[in-house]
């Protein structure tokens, strides 16, 4: 093995952010497991195969860090991880830093020239057949572990789709899988940047009063097939792939995503700056990943509701000027005005009157936020 110092910089770093969610955390840890081996000597990394371009040359590895980010979890998670994967890195904050803080602090404390933010609601799957037979040029390790005795019995890794599509071509700034439900159903990830309407007609009882609209359709890229690698404006953020000096372009003090949004719409706004730092953002669906969407944020319901519809604004507002922000802001509680009507109406007729408290709890914390951006 070639020696590697601890503080060396590794070829890739998953850092995934969590929430009393550790039931799902060590499944996305163990699919990780089993798309890595460990490195001898080096508890806290671990190996993954990567091809050659010549088919005569040996197959040699990839260095892989993991670093998890408890957001002051209430399940114990910081002493689960330690008990079932030592090999992992954790960060346990005292306080809930939210999706984008808990991110900085991850990306802070990496050290991988690909920075893999990935969702703890996910795991790394093989395409069925798939026998990642795509080859890519062998990065350059500067002291990384590369073990040709143990290559052999490393089979080819989930991780190696994205890690290919970014070692391959330089212009990519970050790259996204194919995403799939839980029961295996597609989840489109591809997406363009909205226009101002979309907002009005997007998450909203507009866009479900009219689903074939050609805003939400757009920015879905409903007109395009999702089973080809091409380029997007944005790609959801449950597993995004990032070379590292693409983030450093866009960086603040804060690190690469905009703590403004605590949670929802970030991967958006990052996708953005990206790109107007002249990086690509790139789809491939050759990688997938199955994401059981939303089990962090279904705990605090009216907050999920607050928290989207509040990044929403501020996008809006930091995009598209402060009059879109407020017009969009104004629709969406005249919205929620609306549904509150309509949940009490339902209560005084006794129909789920249990679902209908709850709801209605929520609309009005909703309301009394104001939506207003911290």
């Amino acid at each position: 093995m070639t020696p590697m110092d601890n503080d060396a910089p590794c070829d890739l770093s998953i850092v995934i952010v969590s929430w009393n969610v550790w039931p799902l955390l060590a499944q996305c840890l163990r699919s990780i497991e089993r798309a890595s081996t460990a490195v001898a000597d080096h508890p806290s990394l671990r190996q993954f195969a990567i091809l050659s371009p010549s088919p005569c040359a040996l197959t040699s590895s990839a260095s892989l860090e993991v670093i998890v980010v408890d957001n002051a979890s209430r399940d114990n998670t910081p002493a689960h991880v330690a008990t079932h994967f030592p090999w992992v890195r954790m960060i346990a904050s005292e306080r809930n830093l939210g999706f984008t803080g808990g991110n900085n602090r991850g990306y802070a404390a990496s050290s991988g020239r690909i920075v893999y933010f990935l969702n703890p609601d996910t795991e790394m799957v093989q395409r069925e057949g798939d026998s990642s037979g795509t080859e890519a040029p062998a990065p350059a390790h500067d002291g990384s572990p590369v073990l040709p005795d143990a290559l052999p019995s490393l089979s080819p890794s989930p991780l190696l789709p994205l890690y290919t599509v970014l070692m391959a071509d330089p212009s990519i700034g970050i790259a996204g899988p194919q995403l799939r439900y839980g029961d295996g159903a597609p989840q489109p990830s591809a997406r363009r940047f909205p226009t101002p309407l979309t907002g009005f007609f997007e998450s909203t009882w507009l866009g479900r009063a009219w689903p074939a609209n050609p805003w939400a359709r757009a920015m879905l890229m409903a007109d395009q097939p999702h089973d080809g690698q091409g380029d997007a404006d944005w790609l959801v953020g449950a597993a995004l792939c990032c070379r590292r000096t693409a983030l450093e372009s866009v960086a603040t003090a804060e690190g690469p995503f905009d703590e403004g949004f605590f949670m929802y719409s970030e991967e958006l706004d990052l996708c953005r700056r990206v790109q107007e730092a002249g990086w690509r953002v790139v789809y491939a669906p050759a990688a997938l990943v199955i994401h059981h969407e939303g089990k962090s944020s279904e705990q605090v319901a009216p907050q999920r509701h607050i928290r989207f519809n509040t990044s929403k604004v501020r996008y809006w507002r930091k995009w598209f000027g402060p009059a879109w922000g407020e017009a969009l802001r104004r629709y969406l509680l005249l919205e929620y005005h609306t549904q509150l009507w309509v949940e009490r109406a339902k209560l005084r007729l006794g129909h789920k009157p249990e679902l209908r408290r709850e709801r209605i709890a929520a609309y009005r914390a909703v309301i009394a936020s104001g939506l207003r951006p911290n």
